[in-house]
């Protein structure tokens, strides 16, 4: 069985976790499959944009739980297995808001702990009615301390303290209303409304989407000064592109634009 499947279509590169009876929980090998195919997408052209769901009931649960109970087997307890597991998962996390294309998480069922994270990482989100999120570590003594980094860079200090410290869920409308997740479609639609979303982007200029999504994240971290002496800079970058100047020009004289590098 292949823990993560890939489909590309449309410039669209369709990754699914592919272990339902464990939830799709990010063990070592699902870790491994992802970061590898998100390596090899860095420098893909052809591909535009990427949409990651889970097969089976459920999004993704998060870490494996009885591979971390395993290793407490170790002379250690453990520790140097979970720091291993803790940085390659960080490395995955970010490594969704390094690469060039935009990352659409589609979910549905259960999103949790670093399956939450997970949906946090990724540039767009899409989800069910039904789906729920949660970072319920707390509930078995865990404090979800790392999926807690990219979920308070979501929503507001509060919400996101309150969820980490009662283990609640919240329900797709409301992880809509916290800015968790960007559109809740009837589960019946979800397949098809990611689609939509990830075609739109796909046919855009593909070094703007590069530079912007880059930006993007270098700015939301600076002071208000510098960010705009940052992006000022990117702007005059973009303006130079030729398919940009192309671009320009069609929309002043009414046509398509020609583009030299997509």
């Amino acid at each position: 069985m292949t823990i993560l499947q890939r489909r590309d279509e449309n410039a669209v590169a369709y990754l699914t976790m592919n272990s339902p009876e464990r939830l799709n929980a990010l063990s070592d090998e699902m870790l491994t499959a992802l970061q590898t195919t998100l390596d090899s997408l860095h420098d893909d052209t052809s591909i535009r944009a990427v949409v990651i769901s889970g097969k089976g009931k459920a999004f993704c649960a998060g870490h494996d739980l009885k591979q971390m109970t395993a290793a407490r087997d170790a002379n250690d307890g453990g520790a140097a297995a979970f720091k291993d597991l803790f940085d390659r998962c960080a490395k995955f996390m970010q490594s969704i808001q390094k690469i060039p294309q935009p990352v659409i998480a589609q979910v549905h069922g259960i999103a949790t702990a670093a399956g939450c994270q997970l949906v946090a990482s990724c540039d767009l989100a899409i989800a069910a009615e039904d789906a729920r999120f949660g970072v319920n570590g707390v509930n078995i003594g865990l404090f979800c301390s790392t999926p807690m980094v990219a979920l308070s860079r979501n929503i507001s200090r509060k919400r996101a303290f309150e969820l980490l410290v009662t283990g609640e869920f919240m329900h797709a409308s409301e992880a809509k209303d916290a800015g968790l997740i960007n559109r809740v479609v009837p589960e019946v639609d979800l397949e098809d409304a990611t689609k939509a979303l990830a075609e739109v982007i796909a046919i855009k200029l593909a070094s703007a989407i590069k530079i912007g999504k880059t930006a993007y994240y270098q700015q939301i971290q600076m002071p208000l000064e510098q960010a705009y002496a940052y992006t000022g800079d990117v702007m005059v970058q973009n303006m130079l592109n030729l398919d940009t100047k192309e671009g320009i020009a069609a929309f002043i004289e009414k046509r398509d634009p020609k583009w030299l590098q997509d």
